[in-house]
């Protein structure tokens, strides 16, 4: 037996849908606006799990140009059956005021790691889309349904809506019907269903996804309902008790191990400033189950908190160290690295042009919902160093290329080489605090006109320090600030939500038109250990 430290999968790791298959575990997780689509973890051990899959990784599968942020893949439910992998997301269009427009696909593939298929439109009435295979072999989908109506008192979460699948004819069948409408909780989301012994569960969010988060239980003898809440709500929370290290649990998926325990994924946050933000977004956890003599699931050990520290049946050692250094000395980008809402077209960046270096032609800003020049590497750790070397050489003031602590379109961080018609070459710093932009070097600092530039952001929780270099030995700090406003909880200040989390991104910008490139020379990540971790 291993005692597990969680959370098991760190940084933006939201919603997670656990299942097994046969000695292996899998655990898909949201991607929201970031491309490719929906990312799958792989585990032997339950103990330490590994990128595998990002099955949604073609235009065809998933456009989101121009959806908002956090907007995008919402909740992905990923299942097995006879043989093929089914994976149910959302591609979510629209998330203000009373509508939300959220369409609902289905792809699926003989192989975890495989050319999943092109998408069958399933619904649009609601998110948190699940498929459901029942022991006597028909497939049902529930999501949450988008009540827009402010009378009805819902709050926008109309209950959750059951609709028969069909494999043959690719599409929903049957009379639709609402089989639960939450607890007093209420934002009754998320769903997954289960036919374990003589019941259906149904397993949903509630709370919200913030600080009064929850798991609840239901069940009922037959798939359509009545659902019986359980005697044990909620199963798991941290609502109330802002002492603990694990805040905001709630949406949960359950599987059984080969020797009969039981186990939940759930999400998490850790916040570590006195405003209690989470600079590493909603993480993924793990809880034991166990199940009591009239057949309620419960946490191990009782109560319902989340526990920090699990035990799991495997003498495997957990790895917790994120260090990566690419050379981009391959044709294809590395597997970690991510775009925004769309792919990287062959007019935006390159290889091969010049080997062994990242070339990218200048796009959008990054205030952009369409199409933005950057590949970006998850924020893993609370504490980090990430760099990189870049040679630029702009001609105009609106030509920009650099390194950017980034969380969406109005908030980020960003170091950067630019020009200016007086001076030349500058580096200088745009900040973009919840829409309130600035340059808090002004003109910037001059750089010589020719050569390259190591630039660095070094990050202690919520302290950054910006800094840059000639020769990648002494770095000059030109910037330091407080990073906690990129994060989800910095919104509540101007009224709004968001649902994802921070990256560091390698982007270059020409709002000419241009497409200027700028060419990079690698990228270094690694996380530094605090006592957090």
């Amino acid at each position: 037996m291993t005692m597990v430290k969680n959370p098991i999968l760190t940084g933006m790791h939201p919603d997670p849908s656990l299942i097994r298959v046969e000695k292996d575990y899998y655990i898909a997780v949201s991607t929201f606006e970031w491309f490719p689509g929906v990312e799958i973890y792989h585990s032997e051990n339950l103990v330490n799990w590994k990128l595998v899959s990002r099955p949604l990784n073609r235009i065809s599968q998933l456009d989101m140009t121009g959806v908002p942020d956090s907007g995008g893949v919402w909740a992905p439910c990923l299942s097995y059956c006879d043989g093929i992998f089914y994976l149910v997301y959302s591609n979510v269009k629209s998330i203000y005021g009373f509508f939300k427009d959220t369409p609902n696909y289905l792809v699926t593939c003989d192989r975890i790691d495989g050319d999943w298929s092109d998408p069958v439109y399933l619904n649009a009435s609601g998110f948190d889309a699940s498929l459901f295979h029942d022991t006597d072999g028909r497939k049902w989908l529930v999501n949450m349904v988008n009540d827009f109506r402010p009378w009805k008192r819902t709050s926008g979460f109309g209950g959750i809506e059951l609709q028969e699948y069909s494999c043959k004819e690719k599409k929903l069948i049957g009379r639709k019907q609402i089989i639960f409408r939450g607890s007093s909780l209420g934002v009754t989301e998320g769903p997954h269903l289960y036919h374990i012994g003589d019941y259906y569960y149904l397993i949903t969010a509630e709370g919200g996804t913030g600080y009064d988060h929850a798991v609840t239980v239901a069940r009922a003898t037959k798939l359509e309902g009545p659902y019986t809440l359980s005697p044990h709500h909620p199963l798991l929370t941290s609502a109330g008790h802002r002492e603990l290290p694990l805040q905001k649990a709630g949406h949960a998926s359950l599987t059984d191990t080969d020797d009969g325990r039981w186990y939940a994924a759930h999400l998490c946050g850790r916040p570590i400033t006195e405003h209690s933000r989470c600079v590493l977004g909603r993480e993924t956890c793990l809880q034991e189950i166990v199940w009591t003599a009239d057949g309620w699931p419960t946490l191990k050990g009782g109560g319902n908190f989340p526990r920090d520290m699990i035990e799991v049946p495997s003498n495997a050692v957990q790895e917790r160290s994120h260090k990566v250094h690419y050379r981009f000395e391959d044709e294809a980008l590395p597997f970690e690295f991510r775009t925004l809402r769309v792919p990287l077209s062959k007019q935006d960046y390159s290889l091969t042009e010049r080997p062994g270096y990242l070339r990218l032609y200048g796009g959008e800003s990054l205030c952009s919902r369409f199409h933005q020049t950057m590949t970006a590497f998850r924020q893993e750790d609370f504490s980090f160093i990430a760099k990189t070397v870049l040679e630029f050489y702009p001609d105009n003031f609106q030509k920009t290329a650099g390194i950017v602590h980034y969380y969406d379109t109005i908030n980020f961080l960003y170091l950067f080489l630019s020009w200016d018609e007086d001076r030349g070459r500058i580096l200088n710093v745009l900040r973009n605090r919840l829409r309130e932009q600035s340059y808090p070097l002004e003109g910037g600092i001059n750089l010589p006109p020719e050569g390259k530039i190591y630039l660095k952001i070094e990050v202690h929780m919520e302290h950054s320090t910006l800094s840059y270099s000639l020769e990648d030995t002494e770095y000059l700090p030109v910037y330091t600030d407080d990073i906690s406003y990129l994060s989800d909880d910095a919104y509540s200040e101007i009224g709004e939500y968001r649902f994802t989390g921070a990256h560091i991104g390698l982007c270059c910008q020409d709002t000419t038109g241009e497409r200027t490139p700028a060419d990079f020379g690698m990228f270094y990540y690694e996380g530094i250990a605090d006592t957090v971790e």
